[in-house]
């Protein structure tokens, strides 16, 4: 299974590809939306949760998401017809490390998508490039809550800690303006919904090519959450402005 299949399945009964409920998403959003005619942009964006929260909640909003998956776009614009905000979100299909915007933009978004990036300091970079002269990012990435043990390590890479990757994003220039760490609730519901997912679809369909496979992932990947990494891996949100020069 390609990891696009894999993450559409995974993610349908948790649409925000990180471990946040909806709450904490609109928080976050709010957080930039301070005019209320913003214009946001999504590297990364899935099947643009955020954006269509931010579209629904914010109705002078316009919001454009980049991504590489094609079903995931085409579930982000029929739920937006669905919302009735479709004539305000634009998609585009394309690799968002490479995506150049037309204009700049109000908000900029990436969250739990640092690995396409190379990490956090290139997915900032990245942000960078599009962020209008006063506006915000919100970028997501994991941290260690406690030290990590060699198996989290070999899932996760080279993480720091909480105050260490605060610390590099403030030396790369960025100053933050708010932030969110994600509760013991939101990291395991996630947990729970993307092997969840996985393995009831593979239970549903047990004739398909794939199930099997699927099974196996779902199987793997709830091992190393529980005997691995829970307890030691931690998610920060954090909505940043970039300092004076």
């Amino acid at each position: 299974m390609d990891r696009q299949t894999i993450s559409a399945l995974a993610h349908a009964d948790h649409p925000i590809a990180a471990p946040l409920d909806p709450a904490s998403v609109r928080e976050l959003i709010a957080k930039t939306i301070r005019r209320g005619d913003e214009r946001l942009l999504d590297l990364g964006c899935g099947g643009a949760a955020w954006l269509l929260s931010a579209l629904a909640d914010h109705p002078r909003v316009r919001a454009e998401g980049v991504d590489l998956s094609a079903p995931a776009l085409t579930q982000a614009g029929e739920a937006a017809t669905a919302l009735g905000v479709r004539d305000r979100l634009v998609l585009h299909h394309a690799d968002a490390t490479a995506y150049e915007a037309a204009e700049p933009f109000d908000v900029v978004l990436s969250v739990g998508a640092t690995h396409a990036f190379g990490g956090l300091l290139p997915t900032l970079a990245a942000a960078r490039r599009h962020l209008a002269p006063g506006g915000r990012v919100i970028v997501g990435d994991g941290f260690w809550e406690q030290p990590p043990g060699p198996a989290a390590v070999e899932i996760f890479g080279g993480l720091e800690d909480l105050p260490a990757t605060v610390d590099r994003v403030t030396g790369d220039g960025w100053v933050p303006v708010y932030g969110h760490i994600s509760t013991r609730q939101e990291l395991d519901a996630y947990e729970w919904s993307w092997t969840g997912s996985l393995t009831s679809w593979a239970l549903d369909h047990p004739d398909e090519p794939d199930a099997v496979e699927a099974l196996a992932l779902a199987t793997t990947h709830r091992d190393e959450w529980l005997r691995a990494y829970r307890g030691t891996f931690g998610f920060v949100c954090l909505v940043l402005g970039l300092a004076a020069q």
